[in-house]
């Protein structure tokens, strides 16, 4: 998009601090509490780090150069250590560092990437984008509107992650390590939770395979009271036209929880394999993930599961199978193939107790709303950024008057 801002060349606009990268090989990493920053963000966290402050990272190489379906650059703020796959830069004071942030997402970097099968944007070609370079006080406002939608898009997923943890912690304590069962069964009162959801749990326990578990509750496998639904091999079914598909859900966008760039099939598929906002997806290939898909209308590929159940409600069969998400990993490291795995045997073995129907759905109001709510907080980040990706190209070029994307921002953040 032509820009009616002037444009300069990103190396008269910045200080780079590439030769203080410094990559550190996964084996020799030790875990501790900075990110460690890859081309396409938080790749681990070590107990180290290069830098303290607010620096651009930018993406050197790899295929999401050519996709975009993640911002090729992205702020990291604090103390961090970074790889040599992003370049790191920072504003020299004609330029903003956070105003780059979104000239470098609106700028078209094709004609300066290299490689044929790897992409990649070399620091001689990066100091040579073209990014538009407006007066500061426009820059500072344009990163008021953006940074607002921002803002409040990273303070809803703090919020869900929050919400996440919380659903995670009571689902453990109540049906994998049953505290409130056992705080009876001593004669004390189960803590954190009123008289009546007290009353749900038994006093006593019994015998079963797994060891003790409650008086009255049985052992299911996952696979007893969920259906695990495989995706379909989506090539076979291809897209009617431009216009009728359905964007397909790999892995990919699984992690990434949008369907941009995705593949297309067909838009008439059964129903069964139509992926809607809400629904649990688990990637049982590769990188083995469990998700509230909150991405937009898909079609199910292979090597994933749709998750689903007329037995029990959606926040059990999530945080059941999230449960047993690190056992999962474990079982597919160990495959003896390049891409590891787990079978359908495997969520027959993994079993729990749980306790009579009517109970579960009786504990329903205290965690069923903790999943509902990060369902709707991750819609309302899916809103927001689909928003600002509207907003910032325009804003960037100067063809969308400030007055006009603030009153859409305000409207969208009231």
């Amino acid at each position: 998009m032509r820009s009616d801002w002037p444009t300069r060349p990103l190396g008269e606009l910045t200080v780079s601090f590439d030769s203080r990268r410094k990559p550190v090989k996964e084996s020799e990493r030790v875990r501790g509490p900075y990110p460690y920053y890859g081309a396409s963000g938080i790749v681990d966290y070590v107990d180290g780090y290069l830098f303290d402050g607010e620096y651009l990272l930018i993406a050197e190489d790899g295929e999401n150069l050519r996709t975009r379906n993640t911002p090729v650059a992205f702020r990291a703020v604090g103390k961090f250590w970074v790889n040599n796959h992003a370049h790191i830069v920072q504003g020299n004071g004609l330029a903003t560092t956070r105003f780059l942030e979104y000239a470098v997402r609106a700028a078209d970097i094709s004609p300066y990437l290299t490689g044929a099968v790897m992409p990649k944007l070399t620091r001689g070609n990066l100091i040579k984008l073209p990014v538009s370079c407006p007066p500061r006080e426009v820059q500072d406002a344009v990163v008021g509107v953006l940074g607002a939608l921002d803002d409040r898009i990273d303070l809803l997923r703090q919020t869900n992650a929050t919400l996440e943890s919380i659903a995670q912690a009571l689902f453990k304590s109540w049906f994998i390590d049953f505290d409130p069962a056992r705080a009876k069964a001593e004669g004390r009162e189960p803590e954190g939770m009123d008289a009546a959801t007290a009353a749900l749990f038994p006093a006593e326990f019994e015998e079963s395979a797994l060891g003790l578990i409650p008086k009255g509750w049985r052992i299911r496998s996952l696979d007893s009271f969920a259906t695990y639904l495989n995706g379909l091999a989506l090539q076979k079914y291809p897209p009617e036209s431009d216009d009728e598909f359905l964007p397909v859900i790999k892995i990919a966008q699984l992690r990434a929880g949008s369907t941009a760039g995705a593949d297309r099939a067909s838009a008439r598929l059964k129903p069964e394999y139509v992926v809607r906002d809400g629904d649990v997806l688990f990637s049982w290939s590769g990188s083995l993930e469990v998700e509230l898909w909150c991405g937009g209308l898909g079609a199910l590929n292979q090597h994933l599961f749709k998750v689903t159940s007329d037995a029990v409600p959606k926040w059990f069969y999530y945080l059941a199978t999230r449960h047993f998400l690190p056992t999962f990993r474990e079982i597919a490291a160990h495959k003896a193939t390049t891409m590891g795995h787990i079978q359908r045997k495997h969520l027959t073995e993994a079993r729990l107790a749980m306790p009579p129907i009517e109970v579960v759905h009786a504990l329903g109001p205290a965690i069923g709303p903790l999943v509902d709510r990060r369902i709707t907080g991750s819609l309302q980040v899916r809103e927001l950024g689909e928003l600002r990706d509207t907003l910032l190209p325009r804003l960037i070029s100067g063809k969308l008057r400030l007055p006009e994307a603030q009153g859409r921002v305000e409207e969208a953040l009231a």
